[in-house]
């Protein structure tokens, strides 16, 4: 699964994809996202939960070669990510024929305790 240009500057990898479910992307701790000392940047959980959402929405569509815009983008966050790997999946709630609503969520040690959540509603084009 190839993913945008801005999952590579997060470094984002594709960890698992099993039938029926989402791919869970996984971002690694670097310098680069760190916020505040010891923290995760609010603007890199956020780019995560973004890529997350595109790649289900693009899952769910399969074959079809359809773009793409977000058009609202409402994001929580829950608690404070720390200096480890950080996961995200996102899960396509609703797709119409030209609006899809879809929802992510981040986390580190425990899927149970997410770390922030999201949810965005987006334009489609179809070719």
């Amino acid at each position: 699964m190839k993913l945008p240009p801005y999952a590579e500057l997060l470094k984002l990898t594709v960890e698992s994809h099993e039938d029926g479910a989402a791919p869970i992307l996984a971002m690694p701790f670097e310098s680069d996202v760190l916020g505040r000392p010891g923290f995760l940047h609010g603007g890199a959980i956020g780019g995560l939960l973004e890529m997350a959402a595109i790649v289900a929405l693009h899952d769910a569509l399969g074959n079809d070669d359809a773009r793409v815009k977000p058009v609202n983008v409402t994001i929580d966050f829950m608690r404070g990510g720390r200096e480890k790997t950080t996961r995200a999946q996102g899960i396509v709630t609703r797709l119409g024929t030209r609006v899809a609503n879809v929802e992510a969520v981040a986390w580190q040690d425990d899927r149970d305790r997410p770390i922030a959540g999201a949810r965005m509603n987006y334009l489609i084009a179809r070719s």
